[in-house]
This record gives structure tokens, C-alpha cells and sequence, in this order.
């Protein structure tokens, strides 16, 4: 059970949370498919009952009871972050924890002082002919305790990653009211030190979205050339809501020209199934390249009624290290990129979608083909985006401890520094690493996943790494920080480094070929000029 004392809690990080899982979408039929507009979804944006609260002793009391007076209450966006809606102001610090110098405050604990708390209330009529209902949070900063006609549901940290609760056993007839309190910091505030722009509140999508009978929880694309890189073999992994028997079907699609390039079915009973198939001639996924098939998975109910419809695009592609060379498709690949925040002037994280895409174009045009999302994942649309444009992708966990270990520019690792090897941080941060594969693992643009951004080293970055090689074969794993502490160098299939000159590149290679060598940040232009980057990219 929830209470604000678990806020300080680094083992408490979520409470009744469904498991993470794959970002498809689901239909009723083909028509709303091929229209875009899912009646199995509702979403909740719009205009919310707030209450803003400067600190944790000024927060409402019993806001969450189904009969509580929200009238007096100012009105917000959603989403939005809240102070650029009028409440507190936002901060940028890079290094330093945002409390410091305001607060004493030690790793785990939150400021009492200074710790603002949105409280947000939503009236909702369930749609018709649902008779279930899971909410989504895919954007809350930082935490977030979840109440449902008056009755707890649940918490959960990871401003980055989408939070899911099954609201089922608490829906009734007629008006349901859903209550959220936002805390600006918790334990997870100190894993999440970014060099940003500090926001709070809800700033990405709130959804509703109802399961069918049986329903496909997650999914799981393998697509990769075989036979030297001229056919391809295509795997998909499917757990459902339910053991009840029933009929799968599985089209792919060329998504240039239309072509059904496959189309079989199958009986399937219990919690998983799988489908394997190989494909003469498939066009491969390159960032020059992006050739994309799509396949719609239709399920139907024994009686074969059908129940939903999901589209998923898939590139076929490999990617993996040779020797110490980084092949895409058999290749050598030179990754020319650039880092990019999830960032408005205007809205601050809470992008609108065009602006998003707009991003990606600008960066196509100037040659750019690789995206670090720095320095945590970004919505699901961005790497929707890249797969279709054509980008490689550094996805990084959301994960940052920069003031934790680093004083005036030194480095300078104390008992306090985080994760580090404290055993009592290690599941906090694979349970972020989890969240964010299991999204976005059918991304064929993502090639590296990375632990996240200067957060040191030590053993609990190391075990995060493992998980990832282990989840995920087809992928390789990034970690920059083993620059600055070398204990578990192999935390990192290649060396990153930041900001070095190119004659300390040259240095550094002439003594060690044992990995390729990434400048994960090399170049920055936050309010200066640039130039030289042409040497970086010859060497």
C-alpha cells in the first residue's frame, strides 16, 4: 500500500504495475485499422481538475475518495507539465541534483521542503460494450500513485517508460473517477539526474484501452536475413490474456507495394504461441534502405468471431559485431549522428507529434543517420518514425546520477555514489531497462540499447548490461561511463567516449583495437558556435 513515506524508498519503485510489454496497438476490425482509430482505445487527454501543492505536507487530504469536492480546483492540460502551465517555474541544472543547495538531502530520501505534488481528477463513462478497462500512463514525471473510485491501484516511478493498472475491479455503473497524484521527487529522482530541463506532471498520453476475450499481451519480432543476406526468416512470439482456444491469423505485407507476401493460420491454445516462416527475395532494412513489410495478426474466438486486428511493421535486418567491427547486413557501418532531448521551447517534453516528425526530416536532409535518444527512451513515436525514415537508434534507459559521483568536474566516487554496487538500487534500474526493451523491442531501428548516461560504474551497470545481452541476441549493448571507471569494462561492447580531442582519439586507438570506438557526444552548440566536425568524421 502506498504511503508518502515510500517515497524515499529505493526498493519501492511500483506496486500492482502490469508487466511491460511490446507497443503494438489493436483494432476491432480492418476498417478501423485502415482508419487509424482503435475503439478498443480511449484516450483521456483534455482538461483536467488539478491541485497544485507546493510541498508533500500540503497535499490534499482524501482528494481520492469517489465523493471529494474537486470544484475549488483550477483546471489543467493534460498532458502538459505543469510549471509551464502556470505552477512553480522550470529548472535547468546539469550536473547537480535539483535540491541541492536547498535541502540536505541524502540518496533515497526526497525533500520534504520543496517537493511539489499535482493531484489530478477525471470523471470518465465508460465506453459501451467495454467490461474491462486498463489505464496508461506513457509519460508521468516522476511518480505517481493511481486511485480509482476511491480506492488505491497502485504506484509507479520511471518518468519514461508507460505505467499500466487494471482499473477492472474498480469500475461501476455510470461515472467513474479516476484520481492521480503526481510527486515531483521520489527515490527514482536520484536515478533520473539528467543534463536537462526539470519538469514535473503527466506529459505524455493518458489512455484507457479494453482487452477482448483473448487478447495478445505482447509481442515478439525476430526478422533477420539468412541464406548470405538474400532471404529472410521471420519469428514472432505472442503471450495472451487467456489459455482460451482460439484462431490466429498472420498476413505480411510488402508496405510499398501492398503485395501479401504471406498469409497462413493457426489453432492456438494457452498463454504463448509462436509463428515461424522463412521469405524468398526480402528487401533488407538499412538506413539508406528502410524497406519495411507489415504484418496484421487477426485473432478470432472459437466460434470465429473476430476480436481484434494488429498491425506491426517489421524490417529485416542483423546487426553484430565482427571481430571488432560493428555489420549492418554484412556491412561496416560508420554511425554519423547526433543526440537529440525530447524537447519543445514551447511545451517542453510534451511534443506534438509534428514537431517530432519534423526533427527526423531535418535530420535526413542534413545526412544524419543515427539518433542517440539522450539520455532516456523517448515516446513510442519517435522510433515509429525512424523505422520509416531510416535512422539507426541508440535507445538509452532512463538512468543518470551525474551529481552522485562527479564535483567540480572531478571525479569522485563516495559511498553515496549511485547505482555504484548497492544492491538495494540494482532492481530499480533493471526494472527500467526491462520496460524500456520490452517496449520498444520490434523496432527494427533500434540497433544498441545503452544503460543510460553518466551514472558511473560499478557492478549493478554491469548486471544491467547482462540483461540486456541476454534478452536481446540481436542487439549490442552501450555504456559510456567504464571511461571513468574501468572495474567492469565489459559493461560496454565498445568504447564511448565524450568530448575527447581527435589526437586523443588517435592516442587512445593506437594503443587499443579490442572494441570499436563511439564519440557518444562529441560536439555541443548550446549557445556556441561549432566547427572542426569534419575531423571527427575522417578520422
Amino acid at each position: 500500500m502506498f504511503t508518502v513515506d515510500r517515497l524515499a524508498d529505493p526498493t519501492f519503485f511500483e506496486e500492482n504495475r502490469l508487466p511491460a510489454h511490446s507497443d503494438h496497438v489493436s483494432f476491432a476490425d480492418a476498417m478501423e485499422m485502415a482508419e487509424g482509430v482503435s475503439s478498443l482505445r480511449r484516450s483521456l487527454d483534455g482538461i483536467w481538475s488539478f491541485h497544485y501543492a507546493r510541498n508533500l505536507a500540503a497535499r490534499p487530504q482524501g482528494f481520492e475518495q469517489p465523493d471529494y469536492d474537486v470544484s475549488g480546483w483550477e483546471t489543467i492540460r493534460v498532458p502538459a507539465h505543469w510549471q509551464m502551465e502556470g505552477h512553480g517555474v522550470p529548472q535547468y541544472t546539469n550536473q547537480t541534483y535539483p535540491w541541492d543547495g536547498h535541502e540536505v538531502v541524502h540518496p533515497g530520501q526526497v525533500p520534504q521542503r520543496d517537493n511539489p505534488v499535482g493531484s489530478y481528477v477525471k470523471d470518465f463513462i465508460l465506453p459501451q460494450g467495454w467490461d474491462n478497462a486498463i489505464l496508461s500512463l506513457q509519460g508521468v514525471e516522476s511518480a505517481v500513485a493511481v486511485y480509482m473510485n476511491g480506492q488505491y491501484v497502485g504506484y509507479s516511478e520511471d518518468s519514461f517508460t508507460p505505467s499500466d493498472f487494471d482499473l477492472t475491479p474498480y469500475l461501476k455503473e455510470g461515472t467513474n473517477r479516476l484520481a492521480l497524484q503526481v510527486f515531483r521527487f521520489s527515490s527514482g529522482s536520484w536515478i533520473e539526474d539528467q543534463d536537462f530541463w526539470r519538469f514535473s506532471g503527466i506529459f505524455r498520453e493518458v489512455m484507457l484501452y479494453t482487452k477482448p476475450a483473448v487478447h495478445l499481451d505482447d509481442l515478439r519480432v525476430t526478422a533477420e536475413p539468412i541464406h548470405d543476406y538474400q532471404d529472410g526468416k521471420l519469428h514472432l512470439d505472442m503471450k495472451w490474456n487467456s489459455g482460451e482456444a482460439h484462431k490466429v491469423a498472420i498476413e505480411l505485407y510488402d508496405a510499398e507495394t501492398g503485395d501479401c507476401l504471406l498469409a497462413e493460420e493457426q489453432q492456438v491454445e494457452g498463454l504463448s504461441s509462436s509463428f515461424e516462416a522463412e521469405l524468398k527475395g526480402v528487401k533488407l532494412w538499412s538506413a539508406e534502405e528502410p524497406n519495411l513489410y507489415r504484418a496484421v495478426i487477426s485473432v478470432e474466438d472459437a466460434e470465429g468471431h473476430l476480436l481484434e486486428v494488429i498491425p506491426q511493421d517489421i524490417g529485416f535486418r542483423e546487426f553484430c559485431m565482427d571481430g571488432t567491427i560493428m555489420k549492418l547486413n554484412g556491412k561496416r557501418i560508420v554511425f554519423k549522428g547526433t543526440n537529440r532531448h525530447e524537447f519543445d521551447c514551447y511545451s517542453g517534453r510534451a511534443a506534438d507529434p509534428s514537431e517530432i516528425e519534423k526533427d527526423i526530416i531535418v535530420m535526413k536532409q542534413h545526412n544524419i543517420n543515427a539518433l542517440r535518444c539522450s539520455h532516456y527512451p523517448n515516446s513510442s513515436y519517435i522510433y515509429e518514425l525512424c523505422d520509416r525514415y531510416g535512422l539507426y537508434v541508440i535507445d538509452e534507459t532512463n538512468l543518470e546520477t551525474h551529481g552522485s559521483w562527479m564535483r567540480n568536474g572531478k571525479k569522485d566516487i563516495i559511498e553515496e555514489t549511485l547505482p555504484n554496487d548497492h544492491e538495494e538500487w540494482q532492481n530499480i534500474i533493471l526494472d527500467r531497462a526491462k520496460s524500456m526493451f520490452e517496449r520498444d523491442k520490434n523496432h527494427a531501428a533500434i540497433l544498441i540499447w545503452s544503460c543510460g548516461n553518466e551514472s558511473c560504474g560499478g557492478k549493478d551497470l554491469y548486471v544491467m548490461s547482462e540483461y540486456f545481452r541476454q534478452a536481446d541476441p540481436t542487439r549490442l549493448v552501450h555504456y559510456e561511463n567504464i571511461f571513468w571507471d574501468r572495474r567492469y569494462n565489459g559493461t560496454s561492447d565498445m568504447e564511448s567516449q565524450m568530448y575527447p580531442t581527435v589526437a586523443s582519439i588517435k592516442k587512445f586507438l593506437a594503443e587499443h583495437r579490442d572494441k570499436p570506438f563511439i564519440c557518444c557526444e562529441y560536439t555541443h552548440a548550446m549557445g556556441n558556435s561549432i566547427g572542426g566536425m569534419h575531423k571527427y568524421t575522417d578520422l
